[in-house]
Parts: C-alpha cells; structure tokens; sequence
C-alpha cells in the first residue's frame, strides 16, 4: 500500500507541472539559483550513484542531473528531481532561494534533520515530496505559505507532533501524505475546508480521537485513516463522498455498524479495508452494487449474520477476507454463498476462518475460481467430507480446514495441488491412513494432521518433502516405527509426533535435522536408548520425550544443546547419574526428569527454572526447593592407629632439617636465575594479546578454506589479519575430537613460553575457549610468515603451471 501511495502521489504531480529544461549553451546563468544549487550539493554527505557529478562549472547549472529551468523566466529553477538515489544529507535553508520553484521531489532518499522553514518562501511551489526519508521535527507550518501547493507528501518519516491546523488553508490542496511518520493528536477538521482534497493519507501514526465530519465537504477518492488509536463510528458525511474507490480504516478501535448502502454510497469502490476494529452489525448486502469491488477486507471485527449470498455478481474481486468475525445464521447451510463466489473466476483468496459458519463443505467449492491460491476455512462447524473434487485448485497454496467436524479420509488426489505449501486438517474426525501421495506435494513447508482419528504407519515417501520446515501428526492412532529417511528431512524445524503409538527406537538419522528446533515423540511407545545424534540438532530449544519407554543414561552428547529451553524427559526408564550440564543451560525454564531410574546428585538450576525430579531413588543436592538430601561422601569405618611419640619425634627433626637446607637452596638458585631472567619475564607477561574465538573467526573469515595454509597432525592453520591493529597472523586450530590434540596444545604452549630465538616464528597469544556451538576451542596465534617456511626455501616445488 506504501508503494502504490507513492507511485500515486509521484504520478500526480508529474501530471500536474509541465517541466521544461532548455538546450541553448549560451544563456546568461541566474547567480541566486546557482549559488542555492551549490548549497544544496553542499548538504549532501554521500551520493552513491553520482547523480550530482555534472554539477560543476564545466556545464550550465540548467544541464544538471534533476535540475529543470523555466521556458518564460530564463535560468530560473521551477523544479528539482532527485528521487531513489540513495543520497544522504540534510536540506539546507538556501533551498529558500529557489523562488520560482514549482516541483521539489527527494523521495525514497537518506535525508534527515528538520526541513528549513525558508521552504515557506516558495510561494510557487506546487508539488512538494520527500517521503521515505528521515525528516524529523514538526511538520512545518511555514509550508501553508505556499498557497499554490497542490501534492504535500511527508510519507514515511519521523515528523512528530501533531497535524497543523494551518493546512486547512491550502485551497489548492489536492493530496496529502503523512502516513508512517510519529504524529499524534487528532484529525484537524479544518481539513475539511480543502474542498479540492482526493487524496488523504495518515496512516500508521499515533492519531486519536474521531475522525472529522468535516471531511464529508472535501472531494476525497482515496483514503487512508488506519493503523491508529482513533475511535466513534464512522462519520454518516463519509457516505456523501460518492467518488470513493478506496476507503481503508483499518487497524483503530472504531465501532458501530457500516452503512448497509455502502455499495450504492460507493459504486466506484475498490478496496474496502475496515480489519481490525470494533465494527458490529451484518456485512452490507449492497456491497454487490460495487461492480468494481476488487478487494474486501473485514476481519478481526465483530460481524454477525450471513455471509451475503449475491457476492458472486462481483466479477473482479480478487480477495475476500472475513476472518474472526461472529458470522452465522445458525441454519446449517451458512456455506450456501460458496455456490456465488464460483461466478469469481479471478478470485484468488477466501478467508472466513474463526467464525461461526455452520454446514456441510459443499462440493461446489470445487467449482471455485483455478487461479485461488489462498483458502481459510478453519475453526468453523463444517461438517461433511473433503470433496474430491478439490484437485481442480491447481493455483492453491495454503488451504486450512482446521478445527471443524470433517469425517472420512483424506482424499488420495490431494496429491495433485502441487503448488501447496501450507496444508492444516488439525482438529476434524478424519480417520484411514495418511496419503502416500503426498511425496508430490514438493512444495509443501507446512503439514498439520494432528488430532485426527488417523491409523497405519507414516508414509516413507514423506520423506520426497524437502522443504518441509513443520510436521505435525500428533494425536492420532498412528503406528510402526518411524521411517528413518523421514528422520533425515534437514529443513525440518518443527517435528510433533506426539500421542500416537509408535514403537521401536528413535532413529540415529535425528542428528541430520540440523535445523530442528522443536522435536516431540511423546506419549508412544518408543523404547532402547536415545541416540548420540541428538547432539548434532544445536538449533534445539524444545525437546519432550516423556510418557515413553526409553532406557539407558541420559546422552552426555546433549550438552552441545546450548540453547535449550525446555527439556521433558519423564515417565521413562531412564538410569544412572544426571549429567551436571544440564544446570549451565544458560536458556532452560523448564527441566522434567520425574519418574525415571536416576540417582546421585541432582544439578543445580536458576531460581527461574521449573525444575521436577520426583520419582527416582537416591537423588540428593538440587535447589533447595526440591528437598533433597545434601550429597555426602562416607568416611572409612576403620580407624587408624596413631604413630608413638618416640617414632614421630626423630622424623619431624629429619624432615624440619632437610626442609631448612632446601629452602636455602632454593632461594639461592632463584636469586641467580631472577639476575638474569627478570627483564625478559617481566616484558614477555605484556606482549601476549587478548585474543577470543570471535577475533579469530572474523580474522580468518570463519576459518575457511581460502584461508588455509597448512594442515599438521593435529590440526589445522590458517592465515588471518587481526581488525585491531590489521596485524597479519598464523593461527594454528587444535582438532581437539582427535586423541592427543589436547595434551598437544599445552605442551606447545608451556614450550613455547619459555623458548625465545630470533630464528623461530613470534607467538603472539594462544586462545583456549568455546566456539560458537559451545565446543571446546583451542589454537596458538603466531606471527604469519609471509614468503614461506625454510623447508619451502631449501626443498622449492615446481607449480602446476610450470615446466618441471
């Protein structure tokens, strides 16, 4: 809507202003509107695409990019075009000077500060658009002394304040666009004094208040009042304004009934955009008058009574949407008006969910426009089948019949929308199996059969579903095991299997849904341990397993779960101890390990974790609230016997001497080495740097192959260049899975710490940390040597490239 409001207004006032630039090389140049040309260049601090290169003294400012010059008045500037070049700068007061400018357009640029109140000196200016830019301040009134203004567009910009009464006085005022900006207060009435008005547009602001009666005495076609605070009804003189073919109110709190002539008020309406208010009443049956109707949108209201039956005799209406309304007759035939939407062949959306619709799902729907693309039908009381019939919906790609009483199967040829993407039967009777034809539904991204009376195994050829991102099959009588090739979808994000009675183990092929986020098998019957996979899902926040036979330790892989929220793993036989990580979950609110085999210490959470453990034996520790046992480790139950005195006093005597002739040893030796190692200790603890995982990532750009120089036993080495002081460094990543590499990395570093030569490679630091998966991470940071190493100098390889 913002686009199709600037094109409008852009179109207009190209529409209104003749331009004229002149071609003769010899004019005289006007030095006031040169020098105001000059100082608006000056107020531009970025110009990406050049436009104002050819503003210089090589060309007459009259040849320069955007700038038009009149015919009658020579060199004198009537208008100034710079719009969508990205530049970026503020508008300085000399644009004041430009006294016989007609047309300044700047929109869809980067300029921001207050616009100068000097543009109240243009008295000649007739079209004046900077929207979608960053102006801020007032919206300023010296702009009323440009009595000529026909098209004021402020669209899309961080004015504040409120709307000036002073506008009212632009006779000539035929558009004006203040939507998307911070403007509070009321709707001025004096705007109803601009009798040439057509087009208003104040949209997405913080507007309060009624909306003006007053505006019934303009000429107003198009208007845009929504997505404000405003409140009453709609004002009866709206109606007079029988030119309307866009008439959009949405998102205030607005209430009462809408005139029930509104289509013969309007016969030139369009789009009738009234969602999300508080409007009552039936939807006007008058509404077929509007033979130009093209998009109607009322959801989120409280509409009552029938759907109107006659809409069918629109024959341009593209969209439809009534959605969470209270529509209904209570007669059992509410989906009758289904039968005259048919006559809608370009029909593409219908959305009439969460209402009160109540009747059979007529097969007629079948019968509805091939180019639909969006139908909602959900949460009503629809009864009967799914007809078959619904495969000729070649175009649909969302179709959601949730939440109704629809019975039997789901019909094999569903299989033939090939273009869907969304598909929702949560919540009917439907029983029989899954189709094994939906592996042609390539396209789908969104599957919901939950809470259905379904049966028979999960269909393998689900799995041809690759870029399926949510599948839920819970609640049903599914059984079997679950298909492994299913497991692997890797966009999955969201996998709900949960109440059914699947069997066997979950699939190691788990760990290949890297994207997964939300995975519930619980309540089934799934049994053995849970697979180390499970490590591999680090997108994981929400994993419930209870009400299962699982069995075995809980994974130590699912510490790599950083970002877990909610863990549910009770009512399963799980056994052993409770890994202690489970407590540094630094996002976790809810942790269930209730009715389970463990033992041993419970780990500590944060006060803010709802955390249960009843139901095991030996637990002890915890928080406080869970009254466990403090963890105590028991003494020896044997005592020992305590040594003489005649056998303890020779020995302290040996000890306490041979102790004193160390400690003189000692100190001697160590007063040697501090004569001469204290300079070089003291300068080598400063010239490490602090260096994280995160420097290191960014100065190798994420470790990648481009950057790789070498690969040694036990790990890797890349080259980087450091972004605090552009330093170029050797970075050396330990591949710490491989056994040794650990125990490598520090014997490299208390080695190096204590080697220095000025024929060995410079250490700048070593980083021992956690990586962005909250692995352990660890490299040594050398100075990179750019020419080589000395095996390369004294063993040289001939290049691919070169003769041997």
């Amino acid at each position: 809507m913002k686009a199709f409001a600037s094109s409008f207004l852009l179109c207009t006032a190209l529409l209104c202003i003749h331009l004229w630039r002149p071609v003769t090389a010899s004019s005289m140049q006007n030095e006031t509107d040169r020098l105001a040309l000059i100082a608006f260049k000056a107020g531009i601090t970025h110009d990406p695409l050049g436009m104002l290169s050819s503003w210089n003294d090589s060309l007459h400012f009259c040849r320069w990019s955007g700038v038009y010059c009149s015919r009658r008045h020579v060199h004198r500037v009537t208008g100034l075009n710079l719009f969508s070049y990205g530049m970026v700068g503020s508008l300085f007061p000399h644009i004041g000077n430009l006294t016989f400018l007609r047309t300044l357009a700047l929109q869809n640029n980067s300029f921001h500060g207050k616009v100068p109140a000097e543009i109240g000196g243009l008295f000649r200016l007739r079209v004046l658009v900077l929207s979608n830019n960053s102006f801020e301040g007032k919206v300023p009134t010296n702009i009323t002394y440009c009595s000529k203004l026909r098209i004021l567009n402020l669209i899309d910009n961080k004015f504040e304040s409120q709307i000036p009464e002073e506008l009212g006085s632009l006779s000539k005022l035929t558009t004006l666009g203040l939507s998307r900006n911070n403007i509070t207060g009321k709707i001025p009435a004096s705007l109803g004094n601009l009798s040439s008005l057509t087009v208003l547009s104040v949209g997405k602001n913080n507007l309060e208040g009624s909306i003006p009666e007053e505006l019934g005495r303009t000429s107003i076609h198009w208007i845009q009042l929504g997505f404000n605070s405003l409140t009453g009804t709609i004002p009866a003189s709206l109606y007079n304004l029988s030119n309307m073919w866009y008439f959009g109110l949405p998102a205030n709190q607005l209430e009462g009934s809408i005139s029930q002539d509104m289509g013969v008020s309007f016969p030139h309406l369009r789009e009738l955009v009234l969602a999300e208010n508080r409007f009552t009443g039936p939807v006007p049956v008058s509404l077929s008058n509007a033979s130009m109707l093209e998009h109607i949108h009322l959801p989120i209201n409280s509409f009552t009574g029938p759907v109107p039956p006659n809409l069918g005799r629109l024959q341009n209406l593209l969209a439809i949407a009534m959605a969470a309304n209270q529509l209904g007759a209570s007669r059992g035939d509410d989906l009758s008006f289904i039968d005259s939407l048919a006559n809608c062949t370009r029909l593409r959306t219908i959305a009439f969910n969460r209402n009160f619709l109540k009747g059979p799902l007529v097969s007629t729907i079948a019968n509805l426009s091939t180019q639909l693309s969006w139908l909602a039908m959900g949460f009503n009381e629809i009864h009967g089948t799914i007809p078959s019939g619904i495969k000729n919906m070649v175009n649909l790609t969302y179709l959601s019949l949730d939440r109704n009483n629809l019975t039997s199967s789901i019909p094999s040829n569903i299989g033939e929308l090939y273009k869907i993407q969304e598909l929702g039967l949560l919540g009917n009777k439907l029983s029989g199996r899954i189709p094994s034809s939906l592996d042609n539904l390539t396209m789908l991204n969104r599957l919901d059969l939950s809470s259905n009376n379904l049966m028979g195994d999960i269909p393998a050829s689900l799995a041809a579903c690759q870029n399926l991102l949510e599948l839920t099959l819970s609640n049903n009588n599914l059984n079997g095991s679950i298909p492994n090739n299913v497991m692997g979808l890797s966009a999955l994000v969201v996998l709900n299997l949960s109440g059914n009675a699947f069997t066997g183990s979950l699939p190691r092929e788990v760990g290949h849904m890297i994207n997964l986020e939300e995975l519930d098998v619980s309540e089934n019957r799934l049994s053995s341990d849970l697979p180390s996979t499970l490590g591999n899902c680090v997108k994981m926040r929400d994993l419930r397993f209870h009400g299962n036979v699982f069995e075995g330790e809980i994974p130590t892989s699912l510490q790599t779960l950083r970002g877990l929220e909610y863990l549910d793993l009770s009512h399963n036989k799980f056994s052993g101890k409770i890994p202690m990580f489970l407590g540094d979950f630094p996002f976790l609110i809810y942790l269930n390990l209730s009715f389970n085999e463990l033992e041993g210490e419970v780990p500590s959470v944060e006060a803010n974790v709802t955390i249960s453990v009843e139901g095991n034996k030996n637990l002890c520790g915890g928080v406080p609230k869970l009254h466990l046992p403090i963890c105590v480790t028991s003494p020896s139950s044997k005592k020992r016997k305590r040594p003489s005195a005649k056998l303890l006093i020779p020995i302290i005597i040996g000890i306490s001497f041979l102790s004193l002739l160390g400690f003189f040893f000692v100190i001697r030796l160590r007063r040697k080495k501090m004569r001469n190692d204290v300079s070089s200790a003291q300068s080598s603890n400063d010239q490490f740097l602090r260096i994280s995982f995160a420097d290191l990532h960014k100065a190798t750009e994420g470790f990648s192959e481009s950057n790789k120089i070498g690969v040694g036993s036990y790990g890797s080495v890349y080259k980087g260049i450091l972004d605090q002081d552009g330093t170029a460094i050797a970075v050396k990543v330990f591949n710490l899975p491989q056994r040794g590499a650990s125990k490598s990395f520090m014997s490299e570093c208390m080695a190096l710490r204590k080697i220095r030569h000025r024929n060995l490679v410079k250490v700048f630091s070593a980083c021992s940390s956690l990586d962005y998966q909250g692995s352990d991470f660890k490299a040594l940071v050398f100075e990179l040597m750019p020419k080589g190493n000395l095996d390369g100098w004294l063993h040289p390889q001939a290049r691919d490239d070169e003769a041997p």
